[in-house]
């Protein structure tokens, strides 16, 4: 996912161009914004709790479209004094501390800091709700005046990322009722979009982007104003009493984590990492009717995303199997049934993006429904594979099993359009995103000398994408009974690997080339996506070790994890967003295929690394991805500068190589939970992981490190899962 377009080009050009010239107002590095999710809506906010402009990313957004540019707070014209701002643990709310300036009146002055206000607010149901507490803190009785400001400019997204438009909609003139305001938008998709504003109590004033109320306290007390906000498309939506739809809210959080597993360990700052972890991959989880979905992440991806799907339901997996059922089934049910070339559709092919805003709908941007990606495919048949291994759910597999089969066929006759039995892509419309692998930059593909990759490009992890989806598809048609079908996706699995060894291993560079291009030349380039190759299990071990080397070398490991370029390489640069920066859930999969290969102490360095980055970040989260200088001593990583945060790939990615390191494996055919060698990092000397699960059956277990050694104890089992210890 790339992040800044060119204004110049009124198609997006596919999203493949990163401009500093164009995020110099929607920076997210050095500035402290908070978010906010609930479905389809979304919020970013300044520290205040305000939405002032200053940014252009601030807003509340709803399916794609901005409903309010501004939200802001100012008590007798002046601007609050913060002294906190934090979500709330489950990140059902976020809670804003403030106290007043000094105040100068005629008759009277204010004393700074004598009126508390508290500012809570959170999302429901395609509504934003606050609540303004406000207590005196004086020994006489204050009389305050409190206005809001506020605007609705019904952008799009994308214009928000910096597109311009020759056309808009048409606007009405704010319409003003009795306790609020409401502004109407009818799109050029004939989609009539409303921002109603509400009051509780009504305001003394009320204009068509202000609100003025006059709070009279006596000296200790305490008063509330609510204020609610519903982002409407065509029919009302529903807005509650603010307690009732915050308990609604907190229910729904619940709700969602109630069954999944947990962890705790010997070391505060992990725990926190991992709750704050958890709390974003849930905070991006949308409930849909085919079950639940992580959107990508905030500001620029609050949607459903194939390919950042299926890499955070498989890292998830085993703390919790319900997400990858639900990213299985929603793809499966968005799977493409016609060639399209606009939107890089063929039959058989999975979702790489779906937007609902103005834009889309229009087709001014291709991404209403969009297949651009040549790994969602295979990468939704491993997926599925890895699902029936962990959970034995025949019911879900058996009932995707068309869309698995359209996915195979899809593999072989579109993906392999030479029948050369490697996998390609090649954009089909000047739309389409020129790279189609998840460095989905339009520099990220190249030679050895600096030269773009032309042509149907073959890239490496793709091919062991296809070949650890061949090899999972084979294993669930003999499951279902397919068997003949079976040994076919397995002979095309190993002719693959041998093909894959034979033209993509450089012995010279002691890793895989990067990519073939068209003319089936290398691009002799060290990369991590040669680690993804670790990950499938399509390398031999002799070479995952000379592999793993190069990547964890001075070159490609920068000490905060493993860049996606290596340094000496002809497009390194630290600072881009595909060429020498650090993704976590990139290393996150080269970790898991690490231990994959035995190679732990490996995966464990991965491990330390992500974490000590974690630490040095804002809330203990890590962001999409973060700069790739070297690690310095006394300094943290260099970020991004819009980097999302949260991203949902980049919040599991601390659970895949976690479970990699413990070797956590679950075996619903043999119905054993495993531990295969397993290590911890000298940061943990005792993890316990509660609610393991393996079908009907549930385990906790507490595991505990002497030196290189780890101890694992059965605190609790329920059901007739075996335990295994493998060392």
């Amino acid at each position: 996912m790339v992040l800044a377009v060119d204004p110049s080009n009124n198609v997006a050009n596919g999203f493949e161009t990163v401009r500093y010239d164009l995020e110099v107002e929607t920076s997210l590095v050095g500035r402290s914004l908070q978010n906010l999710k609930d479905g389809e809506t979304f919020a970013v906010l300044n520290s205040h709790g305000d939405i002032t402009g200053d940014n252009a990313v601030e807003g509340l957004f709803h399916r794609d479209m901005r409903f309010l540019s501004q939200l802001e707070l100012r008590l007798d014209g002046r601007k609050l004094l913060l002294l906190n701002s934090s979500t709330h643990d489950d990140k059902a709310a976020l809670s804003v501390d403030l106290t007043n300036p000094e105040v100068e009146h005629d008759d009277e002055s204010l004393p700074r800091e004598t009126i508390f206000f508290e500012r809570t607010k959170f999302l429901y149901g395609g509504v934003y709700y606050e609540r303004l507490s406000v207590r005196n803190f004086t020994t006489s009785k204050r009389r305050l005046t409190i206005d809001y400001a506020f605007d609705a400019d019904f952008r799009d997204l994308f214009e928000v990322r910096g597109m311009q438009r020759e056309k808009r909609g048409q606007e009405s003139s704010p319409v003003v009722k009795p306790n609020g305001v409401e502004f109407c938008y009818l799109g050029l998709d004939s989609v009539k979009r409303r921002t109603s504003i509400a009051f509780t109590p009504a305001p003394r004033l009320l204009e068509g982007n202000r609100a003025t109320l006059d709070v009279v306290l006596e000296p200790g007390e305490k008063t509330s104003i609510f204020l609610s906000i519903a982002c409407d498309e065509g029919e009302p939506t529903p807005v509650l009493d603010f307690f009732r739809a915050y308990r609604h809210s907190r229910r729904a959080r619940r709700s969602q984590t109630r069954r999944i597993a947990t962890l705790h360990s010997s070391s505060d700052l992990f725990n926190e990492v991992a709750c704050r972890a958890t709390s974003d991959v849930y905070t991006l989880i949308t409930s849909t009717p085919l079950g639940p979905y992580p959107y990508a992440g905030i500001p620029w991806f609050s949607t459903i995303f194939g390919r950042d799907g299926i890499f955070t339901a498989m890292f998830m997996l085993w703390m919790d199997p319900s997400i990858a059922q639900g990213v299985l089934r929603t793809l499966a049910a968005m799977q493409a049934k016609e060639t399209d070339a606009r939107s890089d559709a063929q039959p058989g092919k999975i979702l790489h993006e779906m937007r609902h805003g103005e834009m889309a709908n229009l087709g001014e941007v291709p991404f209403g429904r969009y297949y651009g990606s040549v790994d969602s495919t295979p990468l939704f048949i491993m997926l599925a594979g890895m699902y029936l291994d962990a959970t034995g759910d025949f019911d879900t597999i058996t009932e995707i099993w068309p869309n698995i089969d359209a996915a195979l066929r899809w593999i072989d006759d579109y993906g392999d359009r030479d029948g050369d039995g490697l996998v390609e892509y090649q954009a089909q419309s000047d739309g389409s995103l020129k790279n189609q692998g998840w460095k989905d930059s339009h520099d990220s593909i190249f030679h050895k000398e600096g030269t773009d990759a032309e042509g149907s490009i073959a890239l490496c992890e793709v091919q062991g994408y296809v070949f650890a989806a061949k090899r999972s598809a084979a294993g669930m048609a003999d499951r279902l009974g397919h068997h003949d079908l079976a040994a076919d996706l397995r002979k095309a699995a190993e002719e693959l690997r041998l093909r894959f060894e034979a033209d993509f291993w450089d012995e010279e560079l002691g890793t895989y080339v990067m990519a073939l291009d068209g003319m089936k030349q290398p691009c002799r380039v060290r990369s991590s996506n040669a680690g993804h190759a670790l990950f499938t299990g399509i390398t031999s071990p002799e070479r995952a070790k000379r592999v793993a080397a190069t990547l964890l070398s001075k070159d490609g490991f920068s000490g905060w994890g493993i860049r996606t370029l290596a340094q000496g390489e002809a497009r390194f640069n630290p600072m881009s967003y595909h060429n020498g920066s650090v993704w976590p859930h990139d290393n996150a999969a080269i970790a898991v295929g690490l231990a994959r290969y035995g190679l732990k102490d490996e995966a464990v360095r991965v491990l330390g690394a992500m974490f000590d980055a974690a630490k040095e970040q804002e809330m203990r989260r890590l962001p999409e991805l973060f700069c790739g200088f070297i690690r310095k001593p006394g300094r943290g990583p260099t970020p991004y500068p819009v980097a999302c945060s949260p991203q949902a790939w980049a919040a599991s990615s601390i659970f895949g190589i976690l479970g990699a390191c413990l070797g956590l494996e679950q075996a619903n055919a043999e119905k054993e939970i495993r531990f295969r060698h397993p290590i911890m990092p000298e940061f943990l000397d005792e993890i316990v992981l509660r609610n393991v699960r393996l079908g009907s059956s549930h385990a906790d277990f507490r595991m505990h490190r002497y030196g290189s050694d780890v101890s694992t104890n059965v605190l609790n089992r329920r059901g007739n899962a075996k335990i295994l210890i493998v060392k």
